[in-house]
């Protein structure tokens, strides 16, 4: 039920991870804020960078983290200590009984696996009635950039080539409101969360131009180069090219979504 993750699990993608989870922490969990003893399931924690941003945001939650990689669920068990209750496990069969948190977060996850309501309804299993589930994912649709160039449109598509082929949907953002509904979640509530980096916001341009959403696309020239999706020459250029993005003269927009609703 699960897919490839297209980005793979060496050093540099844990680090990448970490980085976008600190440069994004406002933008995305900024209103994410579970009161004092409220049971908390994270589907998908990986490496525990979004884990991080729960424990700094909702000190007083009891958080259970799960994922499917045991070796990702070492690394964050390892940074976050005992702060968390760290299980490997995959989400569409969890080992937890019918109604046992208060609350579900998952963040990036679902873009990753090939039927987003099958998991959900899995996670819907787990929450209370009344309890909430938040979600949030990027949209790969919705990237703008200047200078505007041919070369890093195509690097980006060879990296949405890659995780569809793997199962995925990078653009799943778009489809969260739908996706809870059909998974039988209420009342789902989505908002959209614009990345603006430009000269004016060096500490974004940095941190997710060049950090997040370039490094992501340079992490899979292999995958690229082995499959004919490009040449390695083109390829670079693409990346030099969205790097320049992040200069002074530069500019570029990404929307996450971020969506939360009600099990019945």
């Amino acid at each position: 039920m699960t897919a490839r993750y297209v980005h793979g699990y060496d050093a540099a993608e844990a680090a990448r991870l970490h980085d976008q989870a600190g440069t994004l922490e406002a933008l995305l969990h900024g209103d994410t804020l579970y009161p004092p003893g409220a049971e908390v399931l994270e589907a998908g924690c990986g490496v525990g960078a979004q884990t991080a941003a729960l424990l700094r945001r909702s000190p007083g939650a009891r958080i259970t983290a799960v994922d499917v990689s045991a070796e990702s669920v070492a690394v964050a068990r390892a940074r976050l200590g005992q702060g968390v209750r760290f299980l490997q496990a995959d989400l569409h069969d969890l080992p937890f009984a019918a109604g046992r948190f208060d609350h579900v977060f998952l963040c990036f996850v679902l873009e990753h696996l090939p039927d987003p309501v099958a998991a959900l309804a899995a996670l819907r299993r787990v929450l209370r009635p009344g309890g909430t589930i938040t979600v949030i994912e990027g949209d790969h649709g919705s990237v703008l950039f200047h200078p505007e160039d041919a070369a890093a449109r195509a690097a980006i598509a060879c990296q949405v080539a890659l995780q569809r082929a793997a199962g995925g949907d990078p653009m799943i953002g778009r489809r969260l409101r739908p996706l809870l509904a059909s998974a039988g979640f209420a009342a789902p509530l989505v908002s959209a969360r614009l990345v603006q980096a430009d000269a004016d916001r060096p500490g974004l341009a940095e941190g997710f131009t060049r950090r997040t959403f370039a490094a992501m696309v340079a992490g899979v020239r292999a995958p690229a180069l082995a499959g004919g999706l490009t040449t390695a020459a083109a390829f670079d250029a693409g990346i030099a090219a969205l790097e320049r993005t992040a200069g002074p003269e530069g500019m570029f927009c990404y929307t996450f979504f971020k969506a939360v609703a009600e099990a019945p």
